[in-house]
């Protein structure tokens, strides 16, 4: 069996991130692996900003809304003990991010959070698929189930 090495850990801030956090933290427990985490910003603007723009989690910005997220993300590493320096919020379209900073870190695992799909969200697709069909190591998908 193959012995993970790199794990990184996508996270959405959906609200289901930490029930996806605790599957990620129990395999790379398993696998004795370096768990990395990474938000991709695609839902606020970022003036001035090419796509690919790793943002600097130990700067302060005047940007409520990055500040927001940059906190999101110090939150949920804190809280699985994940480095700062494996802690990643990169500014861009979330597929190409999660798959180029996968190659760059020399991860063999992303673990992302799928959810239900129904009418035209699954004609289109959504980033768990689209990370699958184009990353370059394995990748797991957690099932997220709506309550009730």
């Amino acid at each position: 069996m193959l012995n993970y090495q790199n794990i990184l850990l996508t996270v959405d801030f959906s609200g289901h991130d930490l029930f996806v956090a605790q599957k990620a933290q129990a395999l790379a427990e398993q696998f004795h692996a370096t768990l990395h985490i990474l938000h991709v910003l695609d839902n606020i603007p970022m003036p001035d900003t090419p796509y690919g723009t790793v943002i600097p989690l130990s700067e302060d910005s005047a940007y409520e809304l990055l500040e927001n997220e940059k906190n999101k993300l110090v939150q949920i590493s804190d809280q699985l003990n994940i480095a700062p320096s494996r802690r990643w919020l990169i500014w861009g379209e979330p597929q190409q991010e999660i798959t180029q900073l996968a190659i760059q870190q020399q991860i063999d695992l992303i673990i992302v959070g799928s959810h239900d799909r129904h009418g035209l969200a699954v004609l289109m697709g959504s980033t768990a698929k689209d990370v699958l069909y184009h990353a370059e190591c394995d990748v797991l998908a957690v099932h997220i189930k709506k309550p009730g």
